[in-house]
């Protein structure tokens, strides 16, 4: 059924048939239904429950008053805001620490360098050090080769002249007399300092010496510790200018090292007489006198047969 619109071009009314009441009672319940459902939407709303932060309509706010909203903005932007401050204070704390730890590094760095070059330092010190050794060493080897060779060749000397010699030769002017019975007796052939000793290390090769070396002002006379008579008036390597007296029994005295011989092979020789002179000629660094005593070509200690004082 349809309820009928009053027009605007329609007469009023002034009385209405039982039909027309009808009809208006019909129509009359459906706009209080409306009504009702309108409320209870109303009800329903978020906006019309007590407490309720929804919005009403915007409204011009007044003095004192905030919009709705800006709280939360404004909590929002302060929260990032101190995220931003903490983010920045880690920054410069990290900064710091790198900073740190770049000055440590550079330190280790400076100091690694020094102790680098420290030891580069120390091994070119070595290396000199061991090549200098090495080079003595091998002077060393050379020198002694050289000592060993010369004296071999003085031992074969002398053994030549053992075989040559038959005979004793006897002291000039008392044949009575014997080499050896003048142990302790005999006088060194020059006086002077007593600075090497038989079986004594011999220059820088260490090779043992088979006399004593008397060290004397160049040019001093050189004597015959007793009767004899030359077997050997030249000059030898490692020895210089060398003398040799044969004193009978198979005893011999040697003299090196001498400037000048005063005596040749085959002259008899009295006790004291001068038969050389000191000198440097055997390569020695200081001038003086070698003096040895051999007997069947064995060389011993000269000092148990002299005289010091």
């Amino acid at each position: 059924m349809r309820c009928a619109i009053p027009s605007a071009r329609s007469p009023t009314p002034t009385a209405r048939s039982p039909r027309s009441r009808r009809r208006a009672s019909a129509c009359a319940p459906r706009r209080r239904s409306s009504r009702s459902d309108a409320a209870r939407s109303s009800a329903r709303s978020p906006s019309a429950r007590p407490g309720s932060s929804a919005c009403s309509p915007p409204v011009t706010p007044g003095a004192g008053q905030t919009p709705c909203g800006f709280g939360y903005v404004s909590r929002a932007a302060a929260s990032l805001i101190a995220t931003h401050r903490a983010g920045i204070a880690e920054l410069e704390r990290l900064a710091g620490e790198a900073e740190a730890q770049h000055a440590r590094l550079l330190a280790v760095e400076r100091a690694s360098r020094v102790d680098r070059q420290k030891i580069v330092a120390e091994r070119r010190e070595r290396r000199r050090v061991l090549e200098r050794v090495a080079g003595e060493v091998r002077k060393s080897r050379k020198e002694i080769r050289v000592l060993r060779a010369d004296e071999a060749r003085l031992a074969r000397l002398i053994e030549r002249i053992g075989r040559i010699l038959v005979e004793s030769v006897p002291e000039p002017g008392d044949r009575h007399v014997t080499f050896s019975t003048l142990r302790g007796q005999l006088r060194l052939p020059v006086r002077g300092e007593l600075t090497g000793r038989f079986g004594a290390p011999r220059g820088a090769a260490g090779t043992e010496a088979k006399g004593v070396f008397i060290r004397a002002p160049e040019g001093q006379a050189v004597r015959a510790i007793a009767g004899g008579k030359v077997v050997y008036a030249d000059w030898m390597r490692g020895f210089g200018n060398l003398l040799i007296v044969d004193h009978g029994e198979a005893y011999l005295s040697v003299y090196a090292n001498n400037e000048s011989l005063l005596k040749q092979v085959g002259d008899a020789v009295a006790p004291g007489d001068s038969i050389a002179t000191t000198g440097a000629s055997g390569g020695n660094e200081e001038s003086g006198l070698y003096f040895e005593l051999r007997h069947l070509g064995r060389a011993f200690d000269p000092l148990r047969w002299v005289k010091l004082k």
